[in-house]
């Protein structure tokens, strides 16, 4: 079972590492061994408990970028009705941009998710996996090189819709090995959206407003699970987990907005290598 403090750690930790681009499943992998929590990670209510913090991080991101889902529907909705995108309907084609890069990651994240969380579960592994992802971002960050960021007088999401459809899809590609504990999907996205051109500002964007449905999603197949589960012991826990992840998701997107706007992933690189490192030192030495 996991205690009220065990789910308000876990539910803080989730939502700042689902949106910071270090690995929200890495952490929940490697965390409760580091500090002796006997949690079974493969246990299915604990897989419930992370549903429930999942899907309240999912919410936070849909409501904060509240004004540009309603202006994404409406341009859909008229290229529906027009057959056709205009070409200043920069909102319709940030839509299907969305569309198209969700697809890769949501069908092979239905096939294959569960598979992969269980073969990569170890916490020596995912941390492995955390030193991958910091070499991932700085990686990110040496190919750009020293591209200018692109933030002219246009909005981030008219900026966005300039990508072609393949680069959406590559972006969309790019989220797929974050099916693997210790690789962020925020970082992989941003990743792959900076080497289309997109500036860090743009990337993150572009990543959240991805990663919304496929979690909102993820998270949504499996509550009808969680209710049916009928385990009254872990609906308060499972509760509380999600307010705190809802809350710190909420932080994080605040403070990432604004972080991005002249920083760049080398910090979140270096925490994910050292990270990683010091946790197989731990797991090693203990």
């Amino acid at each position: 079972m996991i205690t009220y403090f065990q789910a308000i750690i876990i539910g803080l930790l989730q939502g700042i590492s689902e949106l910071f681009p270090i690995s929200s499943l890495g952490h929940t992998v490697i965390f409760p061994t580091l500090v002796g929590w006997n949690i079974q990670r493969n246990d299915p209510l604990f897989l419930n408990f992370l549903v429930a913090t999942h899907f309240a991080t999912a919410l936070v991101l849909f409501f904060f970028f509240w004004k540009d889902w309603v202006n994404i529907a409406k341009g859909m909705g008229r290229s529906l009705y027009a057959r056709t995108i205009a070409a200043d309907d920069y909102y319709a084609k940030l839509g299907w941009l969305l569309v198209v890069g969700t697809i890769p990651a949501g069908m092979l994240g239905l096939i294959f998710k569960e598979k992969l969380q269980i073969l990569f579960s170890s916490p020596s592994i995912a941390a492995i996996f955390l030193i991958g992802n910091g070499l991932l971002l700085y990686g990110a960050e040496i190919l750009r090189g020293k591209a200018p960021e692109n933030n002219d007088e246009n909005t981030s999401d008219q900026r966005v819709a300039r990508l072609t459809w393949s680069q959406a899809l590559k972006v969309g590609v790019a989220q797929i090995i974050a099916l693997i504990p210790g690789f962020s999907r925020s970082g992989a996205t941003m990743a792959g959206g900076l080497l289309t051109g997109l500036s860090h500002e743009d990337s993150l964007r572009f990543s959240f407003l991805l990663a919304t449905p496929i979690i909102g999603a993820a998270a949504a197949l499996e509550l009808p699970a969680f209710f049916m589960a009928g385990n009254h012991n872990l609906m308060g826990p499972a509760i509380l987990g999600a307010v705190c992840a809802g809350l710190t998701a909420y932080l994080a997107i605040k403070f990432l907005v604004k972080y991005f706007h002249t920083n760049k992933l080398t910090p979140f690189a270096i925490y994910c290598a050292a990270a990683g490192v010091i946790s197989l030192l731990i797991l090693y030495f203990r």
